[in-house]
């Protein structure tokens, strides 16, 4: 390197680098659908509500930094998080903006505490709660999301189905809803639909790649 520059802006400057690629809530929003699971391009761009060339861009961007990695399987290309440290950048990311910015704070309290004004679920909480079979535990991702990893024992119906299938979930125990993350607006529509059915329903306080990372059981398919 030149020695006008030194090493340590040479090492904020690839900082600024990681920085700059999450700097786009696609891309944001692509780290938290990876973040359930290994997938192809097809399939994010579809949860995403983007364009299969426009996903693949963002996915490079976010590859080229090294927060996702790529790998072959036949003709498909599939990405997963690089390693779960890149959660817990993003959890970092929630946490500074839930403090520090105002915009955040306003939705917080208007969209979300309005679907669900009460105490979510902790995890050991709800650990505790699934060993005494206190709780059903509603998993409301989509199928193929369910199927790359969940809580052991949970019930999934994706919330397109929930007001159909309301019959599959037992009536005299509390229902506690999953998703993504912890402002998944899933659960929080789950939670609001179980209640104006008449059922016992609250959210756990994160969603299922906090619980994978925390070292939680998680049941995943047979390979």
């Amino acid at each position: 390197m030149p020695e006008s520059v030194s090493p340590k802006l040479s090492m904020l400057e690839q900082f600024a680098t990681v920085a700059k690629a999450l700097a786009s809530a696609p891309r944001l929003d692509l780290l938290e659908l990876l973040a359930q699971g290994e997938r192809g391009v097809e399939g994010l761009a579809s949860a995403a509500g983007l364009s299969i060339a426009n996903a693949s861009q963002h996915l490079q961007v976010l590859r080229r930094v090294g927060l996702v990695v790529s790998r072959k399987k036949g003709p498909q290309v599939l990405y997963s998080l690089a390693e779960d440290d890149v959660l817990a950048l993003l959890g970092a990311l929630r946490r500074t903006a839930e403090r520090h910015v105002a915009e955040v704070d306003r939705l917080v309290r208007g969209y979300f505490h309005e679907k669900d004004a009460l105490e979510p679920v902790s995890r050991d909480d709800l650990v505790r709660r699934m060993r005494d079979g206190l709780v059903t535990v509603l998993d409301v991702r989509p199928p193929e999301e369910y199927a790359a990893g969940h809580l052991p024992g949970s019930v999934n119906i994706p919330l397109k189905d929930l007001h159909r299938r309301l019959d599959e979930l037992p009536e005299n125990t509390e229902v506690v809803a999953y998703c993504r993350g912890p402002y998944c607006v899933l659960a929080y529509e789950a939670v609001a639909a179980l209640r104006q059915h008449g059922r016992k329903a609250r959210r756990l306080e994160e969603g299922f790649p906090e619980w994978r990372v925390a070292g939680l059981p998680v049941e995943t398919p047979v390979r």
